[in-house]
């Protein structure tokens, strides 16, 4: 009889499906992106109900005036991540298609790559750090036009994938969140 802790320890975890080679492609910001996050979240409130505790638009096209990839990302966030019942049917029954299994996220998407969807658990520190960054880009001319400068950058570089793309990012990001951990001390941030 297999219990559901040891269904959950043998699901694959990582890249499902593998490494993808994808153009990097940064555009202008689009004023059509927050309409199209406002219909993805009311997919997934439809799909979830209560069990959708956030759902928040997070990424470059949440932050007006930047360039980007022209994927819409959106953090949801639930009780228990690692509880793939209580949600993943759910989602994959309401079109998306799941990508990532790592402990603490799971990522789904649209069969059309233009919508990414980050499973995270409420309260935690992946979900803050979403909404800090935003924030953060949202509030600060200059950490904007760094962040879109060396987006526009690395874009001009062929990467295996949009991971390294991603990580290639890492430093600037950390530096940005210094600075936006400050800010949230002075102003009262809360997410």
């Amino acid at each position: 009889m297999t219990r559901p802790d040891d269904a959950a320890r043998s699901r694959p975890t990582g890249l499902i499906g593998g490494i993808e080679k994808r153009e990097i492609r940064i555009v202008p910001a689009d004023p059509a992106w927050p309409g199209r996050f406002e219909a993805e979240r009311d997919r997934i409130r439809t799909a979830l109900g209560a069990r959708a505790m956030r759902i928040d638009h997070v990424g470059s096209t949440s932050v007006p005036g930047l360039a980007a990839k022209p994927i819409v990302d959106i953090d949801l966030s639930v009780a228990d991540v690692e509880d793939e019942d209580d949600y993943l049917p759910a989602l994959l029954d309401a079109g998306y298609v799941l990508r990532v299994r790592e402990p603490g996220h799971r990522l789904v998407r649209t069969p059309e790559l233009d919508v990414q969807v980050h499973v995270c658990p409420t309260g935690s520190d992946w979900e803050r750090r979403h909404l800090l960054f935003r924030d953060r880009l949202r509030d600060d001319d200059a950490d904007r036009r760094l962040y879109q400068d060396l987006k526009l950058r690395l874009a001009q570089q062929d990467w295996p994938d949009m991971n390294a793309y991603s990580d290639a990012k890492g430093p600037l990001i950390a530096e940005i969140l210094v600075r936006a951990e400050e800010w949230a001390a002075a102003t009262g941030w809360r997410p």
